[in-house]
């Protein structure tokens, strides 16, 4: 890895080659104090400078138990260091290192077979009612979210945030309303066959040309999410394991409560896929692969991981793109017809016109770095709100460069969001400011 010169990382080698099995990293801060136990409050052994290299022998919480070359084993934070790539062959021990002994159940070995979803599967597959059906039974709603977060002791908490879009003035012409908003993915499932490629057709001309209302774009918005969710789980199926299902739900409707679009109908689902990745479809359609579920061991992790696609759902990310698609489309036109299509119906048409030529390709489009990035600080705001560690986001990256640069099971994922490095050096660089007593959190 960049951070780490060829001359260190052969003396790396030399000293810790005989407990190849235990992840190893590197102190990247000027100082680390090295603790008896993971806390703050714990006696301090040592304090460790940059460039020290340390095996990892355990994860606990968001501390790791680290051993350095020539000191006594202690425990320090999981952004106090970076973990080393893992070699070939190596990743498993890694994550079972970083999981607390083992990895999650049903975990794929990683072997230069493993595929994840790619452009082509998503372009052609088809739309999967049955298991799009499956997906939003397992929704839940803001009280039943919240009774689990109590059930767990989180507790909401006000962190000001300002690079969010500000919420939906009550009575504002926004098109989305909790009833509305909750009732728009099963309209559209019951109106797409329908309206069908026809209308999908009329709807191609001199209507996109206008500039549309708040109200269309959230129609248009709530129309798309169920299109795409439902290509991608034609790719892939959900993973058959409910307890699965309805904890993203949970954990994922609970988060995105602390937001400011906690109207949309969120819906999560855990896609039987072993590739580290997550995708977000507009309105508020999150799926996470199961490879990325498996690894993450907490629910702080699974929050964190679930947060930054929520705020791609809140800032309308992949809508953004979909929209400047359409519009580009919409300039190629000839022939301009009269479209009376309004309302839920025109929007359901636009969206299914979209996913025929599309398929559900958007959730692997690249966004730019700055919205990747930006993701990642809403993350760990979302996090924070939501009663939980915002150090959370920072294990996971942990997590996923323990595999390797070369893991195939991040092969998409590398595609189109930057480096690890360039992910944790962006929040090294922010630091915690506000946040800092919250990442005390156990």
């Amino acid at each position: 890895m960049r951070w780490m010169s060829g001359v260190m990382f052969a003396a790396m080698v030399v000293a810790l080659g005989a407990n190849a099995a235990e992840p190893s990293a590197i102190v990247h801060k000027p100082k680390v104090d090295l603790y008896a136990q993971p806390s703050l409050d714990a006696p301090r052994l040592a304090t460790l400078s940059r460039n020290t290299v340390v095996r990892i022998s355990a994860q606990q919480g968001l501390w790791y138990q680290v051993v350095p070359a020539d000191g006594s084993p202690g425990y320090v934070r999981v952004d106090d260091v970076r973990v080393e790539s893992a070699g070939a062959g190596d990743s498993d021990a890694n994550i079972r290192i970083l999981m607390g002994g083992k990895p999650g159940q049903g975990r794929v070995t990683e072997t230069a077979g493993v595929r994840g979803i790619d452009e082509s599967d998503l372009r052609s597959a088809s739309l999967n009612q049955a298991q799009l059906t499956a997906m939003i039974g397992h929704r839940a709603d803001a009280a039943s979210a919240a009774a689990f977060a109590a059930e767990h002791g989180w507790t909401a908490t006000a962190v000001a945030y300002s690079g969010e879009p500000k919420p939906a003035k009550q009575g504002a012409d926004t098109g989305v309303s909790p009833k509305s908003a909750a009732e728009m993915g099963s309209a559209a499932l019951g109106a797409v066959g329908a309206v069908g490629h026809q209308l999908g057709s009329m709807f191609g001309g001199a209507a996109k040309m206008a500039p549309k209302s708040e109200a269309e774009l959230s129609a248009e918005e709530l129309a798309l999410g169920p299109e795409i969710a439902g290509r991608v789980l034609g790719a892939r199926p959900l993973w058959d394991n409910p307890e699965a299902q309805q904890r993203v739900n949970r954990i994922g409707r609970w988060v995105a409560s602390q937001t400011t679009r906690p109207e949309l109908p969120w819906t999560f689902g855990v896609i039987d896929t072993p590739e580290v990745n997550a995708f977000a479809a507009p309105g508020g359609f999150i799926l996470v692969a199961r490879g990325m579920y498996e690894i993450v061991s907490s629910d702080d992790e699974l929050s964190a991981v679930l947060a930054h696609e929520i705020n791609h759902c809140v800032q309308r990310d992949h809508y953004n793109v979909i929209r400047k698609q359409e519009l580009a489309s919409a300039g190629k036109d000839l022939a301009m017809r009269e479209v009376t299509l309004t309302g839920d119906a025109a929007a359901i048409a636009m969206a299914k016109r979209y996913a025929d030529e599309y398929g559900a390709t958007i959730v692997l489009t690249s966004l730019d770095r700055d919205a990747e990035f930006r993701a990642d600080e809403a993350s760990q705001i979302y996090v924070a709100r939501a009663g939980m560690n915002p150090l959370a986001l920072y294990s996971v990256f942990q997590k996923m460069a323990a595999l390797g640069s070369a893991s195939p099971s991040l092969e998409e994922l590398f595609k189109t969001h930057p480096s690890l490095d360039a992910r944790m050096d962006k929040i090294d660089k922010r630091g915690y400011g506000a946040l800092a007593n919250y990442t005390t959190r156990q």
